[in-house]
Protein backbone atom coordinates (compact mmCIF):
# COMPACT_ATOMS: atom_id res chain seq x y z
CA UNK A 1 0.00 0.00 0.00
CA UNK A 2 1.69 3.41 -1.06
CA UNK A 3 1.77 6.36 1.36
CA UNK A 4 -0.36 9.47 0.31
CA UNK A 5 1.16 12.30 -1.05
CA UNK A 6 1.06 15.33 1.69
CA UNK A 7 0.54 17.97 -1.38
CA UNK A 8 -2.74 16.63 -2.35
CA UNK A 9 -5.09 18.52 -2.23
CA UNK A 10 -7.89 16.36 -1.01
CA UNK A 11 -6.29 15.96 1.65
CA UNK A 12 -7.16 18.30 5.07
CA UNK A 13 -3.81 20.60 5.36
CA UNK A 14 -2.61 21.55 8.49
CA UNK A 15 -4.03 24.69 9.76
CA UNK A 16 -1.72 27.88 10.00
CA UNK A 17 -1.14 29.58 13.58
CA UNK A 18 -1.51 32.95 14.43
CA UNK A 19 2.11 33.29 14.78
CA UNK A 20 3.08 32.23 10.93
CA UNK A 21 0.09 34.52 10.10
CA UNK A 22 1.54 37.27 11.62
CA UNK A 23 5.19 36.78 10.41
CA UNK A 24 4.23 36.09 7.28
CA UNK A 25 2.70 39.76 7.03
CA UNK A 26 5.85 41.04 8.87
CA UNK A 27 7.81 39.29 5.64
CA UNK A 28 5.33 40.78 3.11
CA UNK A 29 5.71 44.47 4.24
CA UNK A 30 9.16 44.70 4.70
CA UNK A 31 11.07 46.43 2.21
CA UNK A 32 13.22 44.31 -0.07
CA UNK A 33 16.57 45.41 -0.85
CA UNK A 34 17.12 46.04 -4.54
CA UNK A 35 20.34 43.41 -4.96
CA UNK A 36 20.08 43.69 -8.26
CA UNK A 37 20.52 47.59 -9.46
CA UNK A 38 17.01 48.12 -11.14
CA UNK A 39 16.79 51.95 -9.58
CA UNK A 40 18.67 54.45 -11.50
CA UNK A 41 19.02 58.52 -10.60
CA UNK A 42 17.40 60.82 -12.68
CA UNK A 43 19.98 61.17 -15.77
CA UNK A 44 22.18 63.98 -16.38
CA UNK A 45 20.49 65.22 -19.12
CA UNK A 46 17.23 66.51 -17.64
CA UNK A 47 18.92 68.10 -14.34
CA UNK A 48 20.82 70.04 -17.13
CA UNK A 49 18.00 70.95 -19.20
CA UNK A 50 15.40 71.85 -15.96
CA UNK A 51 18.60 74.10 -14.40
CA UNK A 52 18.86 75.95 -17.85
CA UNK A 53 15.28 76.63 -18.08
CA UNK A 54 15.40 77.48 -14.50
CA UNK A 55 18.02 79.79 -14.91
CA UNK A 56 16.71 81.50 -18.40
CA UNK A 57 13.60 82.29 -16.38
CA UNK A 58 15.70 84.21 -13.77
CA UNK A 59 17.38 86.13 -16.96
CA UNK A 60 14.34 87.09 -18.33
CA UNK A 61 12.12 87.80 -15.05
CA UNK A 62 15.34 90.33 -13.59
CA UNK A 63 15.44 91.77 -17.21
CA UNK A 64 11.86 92.44 -18.15
CA UNK A 65 10.65 93.20 -14.21
CA UNK A 66 11.32 96.90 -14.52
CA UNK A 67 12.56 96.61 -11.01
CA UNK A 68 8.38 95.75 -10.23
CA UNK A 69 7.47 99.89 -10.48
CA UNK A 70 4.36 100.26 -10.51
CA UNK A 71 4.96 102.73 -13.69
CA UNK A 72 5.76 99.97 -15.65
CA UNK A 73 2.45 98.02 -15.33
CA UNK A 74 0.14 101.25 -15.43
CA UNK A 75 -2.53 100.20 -18.22
CA UNK A 76 -3.27 103.87 -18.58
CA UNK A 77 0.31 105.02 -19.16
CA UNK A 78 1.02 106.53 -22.53
CA UNK A 79 4.36 105.16 -24.40
CA UNK A 80 7.43 106.70 -22.98
CA UNK A 81 8.52 109.78 -24.17
CA UNK A 82 5.04 110.90 -26.35
CA UNK A 83 3.37 112.70 -23.86
CA UNK A 84 0.40 112.63 -22.51
CA UNK A 85 -2.10 111.48 -25.01
CA UNK A 86 -4.87 114.14 -25.90
CA UNK A 87 -8.67 112.69 -24.57
CA UNK A 88 -11.30 112.50 -27.58
CA UNK A 89 -13.88 115.73 -27.44
CA UNK A 90 -17.06 114.95 -26.63
CA UNK A 91 -19.92 116.01 -29.09
CA UNK A 92 -21.10 119.08 -26.81
CA UNK A 93 -24.81 118.17 -28.13
CA UNK A 94 -24.19 114.64 -26.84
CA UNK A 95 -22.76 115.50 -22.95
CA UNK A 96 -25.29 118.16 -23.47
CA UNK A 97 -28.35 115.56 -23.63
CA UNK A 98 -27.16 113.60 -21.22
CA UNK A 99 -26.57 116.11 -18.55
CA UNK A 100 -30.14 117.48 -19.39
CA UNK A 101 -31.29 113.95 -19.01
CA UNK A 102 -29.72 113.63 -15.95
CA UNK A 103 -31.34 116.63 -13.87
CA UNK A 104 -33.14 118.99 -16.12
CA UNK A 105 -35.61 117.34 -17.59
CA UNK A 106 -37.61 116.52 -13.97
CA UNK A 107 -38.56 119.72 -14.32
CA UNK A 108 -38.62 121.58 -17.61
CA UNK A 109 -39.47 117.68 -19.18
CA UNK A 110 -38.82 115.99 -21.91
CA UNK A 111 -40.52 118.20 -24.74
CA UNK A 112 -38.71 121.44 -22.76
CA UNK A 113 -42.51 122.52 -21.86
CA UNK A 114 -41.83 122.62 -18.36
CA UNK A 115 -44.75 122.17 -16.38
CA UNK A 116 -47.65 124.94 -16.16
CA UNK A 117 -47.57 128.09 -13.44
CA UNK A 118 -44.27 125.79 -11.89
CA UNK A 119 -41.23 125.24 -14.00
CA UNK A 120 -40.89 128.04 -17.32
CA UNK A 121 -40.62 126.16 -20.93
CA UNK A 122 -37.20 126.14 -22.62
CA UNK A 123 -38.38 125.90 -26.05
CA UNK A 124 -39.19 129.28 -27.17
CA UNK A 125 -38.10 130.71 -24.46
CA UNK A 126 -37.03 134.35 -25.00
CA UNK A 127 -34.05 133.26 -22.20
CA UNK A 128 -32.95 130.23 -23.66
CA UNK A 129 -32.47 132.11 -26.88
CA UNK A 130 -30.97 135.41 -25.87
CA UNK A 131 -28.10 137.06 -23.89
CA UNK A 132 -25.12 134.21 -22.91
CA UNK A 133 -24.76 135.80 -19.71
CA UNK A 134 -28.28 135.86 -18.60
CA UNK A 135 -28.54 132.28 -19.11
CA UNK A 136 -25.32 131.14 -18.19
CA UNK A 137 -25.70 132.96 -14.79
CA UNK A 138 -29.26 131.28 -14.44
CA UNK A 139 -27.67 128.05 -14.74
CA UNK A 140 -24.06 128.60 -12.66
CA UNK A 141 -25.85 130.48 -9.79
CA UNK A 142 -29.38 129.83 -10.03
CA UNK A 143 -32.69 131.36 -10.12
CA UNK A 144 -34.92 132.49 -7.47
CA UNK A 145 -38.40 134.45 -7.23
CA UNK A 146 -40.95 134.65 -10.49
CA UNK A 147 -39.40 134.87 -14.21
CA UNK A 148 -41.26 135.79 -16.93
CA UNK A 149 -41.57 133.61 -19.91
CA UNK A 150 -43.80 134.63 -23.36
CA UNK A 151 -45.69 136.91 -20.92
CA UNK A 152 -46.59 133.92 -18.44
CA UNK A 153 -45.34 134.39 -15.09
CA UNK A 154 -43.46 131.17 -13.04
CA UNK A 155 -42.12 131.32 -9.51
CA UNK A 156 -43.17 128.23 -7.60
CA UNK A 157 -39.37 127.11 -7.66
CA UNK A 158 -36.51 128.05 -7.02
CA UNK A 159 -33.54 127.09 -9.67
CA UNK A 160 -31.02 125.58 -7.97
CA UNK A 161 -27.25 126.00 -8.89
CA UNK A 162 -25.58 123.41 -11.19
CA UNK A 163 -22.04 125.29 -11.45
CA UNK A 164 -18.80 125.04 -9.54
CA UNK A 165 -19.40 127.67 -7.01
CA UNK A 166 -20.61 127.43 -3.13
CA UNK A 167 -23.50 126.10 -2.17
CA UNK A 168 -24.35 124.02 -5.46
CA UNK A 169 -25.70 120.67 -5.07
CA UNK A 170 -24.18 119.66 -8.72
CA UNK A 171 -20.93 121.24 -8.99
CA UNK A 172 -21.27 120.80 -12.76
CA UNK A 173 -18.03 122.03 -14.98
CA UNK A 174 -17.96 124.40 -17.04
CA UNK A 175 -17.82 122.71 -20.03
CA UNK A 176 -20.93 120.52 -18.91
CA UNK A 177 -22.59 124.01 -18.32
CA UNK A 178 -21.61 125.13 -21.84
CA UNK A 179 -23.15 121.18 -23.30
CA UNK A 180 -26.13 121.28 -21.81
CA UNK A 181 -26.96 125.15 -22.93
CA UNK A 182 -25.87 124.42 -26.13
CA UNK A 183 -28.28 121.70 -26.29
CA UNK A 184 -31.45 123.36 -25.19
CA UNK A 185 -30.38 126.29 -27.64
CA UNK A 186 -30.70 123.95 -30.27
CA UNK A 187 -33.60 121.99 -29.15
CA UNK A 188 -37.25 121.80 -29.66
CA UNK A 189 -37.41 124.37 -32.46
CA UNK A 190 -34.92 126.53 -30.58
CA UNK A 191 -32.33 128.53 -33.07
CA UNK A 192 -29.27 130.08 -30.88
CA UNK A 193 -26.18 129.47 -31.74
CA UNK A 194 -23.33 127.52 -29.35
CA UNK A 195 -22.08 128.59 -26.12
CA UNK A 196 -18.25 127.70 -25.78
CA UNK A 197 -16.94 126.31 -22.24
CA UNK A 198 -14.28 129.41 -21.94
CA UNK A 199 -17.46 131.72 -22.26
CA UNK A 200 -18.50 130.28 -19.28
CA UNK A 201 -15.67 130.15 -17.22
CA UNK A 202 -15.56 133.95 -18.07
CA UNK A 203 -19.14 134.69 -16.91
CA UNK A 204 -19.02 132.95 -14.04
CA UNK A 205 -15.51 134.43 -12.81
CA UNK A 206 -17.09 138.04 -13.59
CA UNK A 207 -19.56 137.32 -10.98
CA UNK A 208 -17.91 135.18 -8.61
CA UNK A 209 -19.67 133.69 -5.57
CA UNK A 210 -22.79 135.02 -4.85
CA UNK A 211 -26.41 133.67 -4.13
CA UNK A 212 -29.30 132.87 -6.68
CA UNK A 213 -30.24 135.36 -9.45
CA UNK A 214 -33.69 137.24 -9.39
CA UNK A 215 -34.84 138.32 -12.97
CA UNK A 216 -34.61 142.38 -12.28
CA UNK A 217 -31.02 141.57 -11.50
CA UNK A 218 -30.52 139.36 -14.57
CA UNK A 219 -32.50 142.25 -16.63
CA UNK A 220 -29.66 143.97 -15.81
CA UNK A 221 -27.00 142.04 -17.71
CA UNK A 222 -26.51 142.51 -21.45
Amino acid sequence: MSTPNQNDPRLQQAGATDESIVTAHERALETKPDRHAHYALLPLAIVFVFSGVIFYAGTYLNSFSGHFSSKVFDETAGPPGAGAAAAPKIDPLTLGKRQYELACITCHQANGQGVPGVYPPLAGSEWVEGSEDRVVNIVVHGLKGPVHVKGTAYGAAVMPAFGQVPGSGYNWSDEKIAAVLTYVRQEWGNTAGPIETARVTEIRNAAGSRAEWTEPELLKLP
